[in-house]
């Protein structure tokens, strides 16, 4: 028989794996009626992880999926300790995707992603160990929240934004008025100063090409009218 490069073949012998374990890649001899032969692909496999509706630890119903990249890495356990190892791999990357995250809280599988998919990697690779899997990388594709869910969290984001704009414009304010404070103590010192900015009021007024400009009266001026 002749099994390609990227395979294996595993020669069972009236039931018992012949002496030297697998055979190939290559060309090899076998007896037809006596001998069982399993080709094994050692390449590596993904497969997608069907949605899976997980209540977390803080009773949110989330669905999530998953990819997961294996490979066989000892083709007579393989054969021998697992019926089916694709599938049992398969079977087993459900279970453990829904036991870790229902541990987790929502905020935690939204930020901690990358942290799970390693966890969920490592508890994978030690479970298939037996099977002669090994389980090189698990990613979390998606999490998808209930609609009210996500309309919920969107008016709190939203909340929480006009608050921390009130916040700044009340502290925008506050530095306002201490600045208008002190400028009044300063011009309040010197009564030149307040001629001098009302001079440079004007001037500011004139630029803007004003047709009509009010000339305030000063009230000491109307007290010495009123004397007479």
């Amino acid at each position: 028989a002749v099994v390609s490069t990227q395979s294996t073949g595993v020669i069972l012998r009236l039931g018992c794996i012949r002496k030297g374990g697998a055979a190939g890649p290559g060309l090899f001899f076998f007896l037809p009626c006596v001998d069982e032969i399993h080709v094994v692909d050692m390449r590596t496999v993904s497969f997608d992880v069907p949605p899976q509706e997980i209540l977390t630890k803080d009773s949110v119903t989330v669905t999530v999926d998953a990819v997961v990249y294996f490979r066989i890495q000892d083709a007579v356990s393989s054969v021998c300790n697992v019926d089916n190892v694709k599938t049992a791999t398969r079977l087993l990357a459900q279970t453990t995707l829904r036991n870790m995250l229902g541990t987790k809280s929502l905020s935690e599988i939204l930020s901690e992603r990358e942290e799970i998919s390693n966890s969920m990697q490592q508890t994978l690779d030690v479970a298939t160990d037996p099977w002669g899997v090994l389980v090189e990388r698990v990613e979390v594709k998606d999490v998808r929240l209930p609609q009210n869910l996500q309309r919920a969290m969107a008016a709190e984001a939203e909340a929480h934004r006009d608050a921390k704009a009130k916040v700044i414009a009340a502290e925008g304010e506050l530095n306002a008025s201490k600045a208008l404070k002190e400028a009044a103590d300063v011009i309040n010192e010197s009564p030149a100063a307040l001629q001098l900015r009302y001079l440079q009021t004007l001037g500011t007024i004139a630029a803007e090409r004003n047709s009509t400009i009010l000339f305030p009266m000063p009230i000491d001026m109307m007290r010495a009218f009123a004397g007479k």
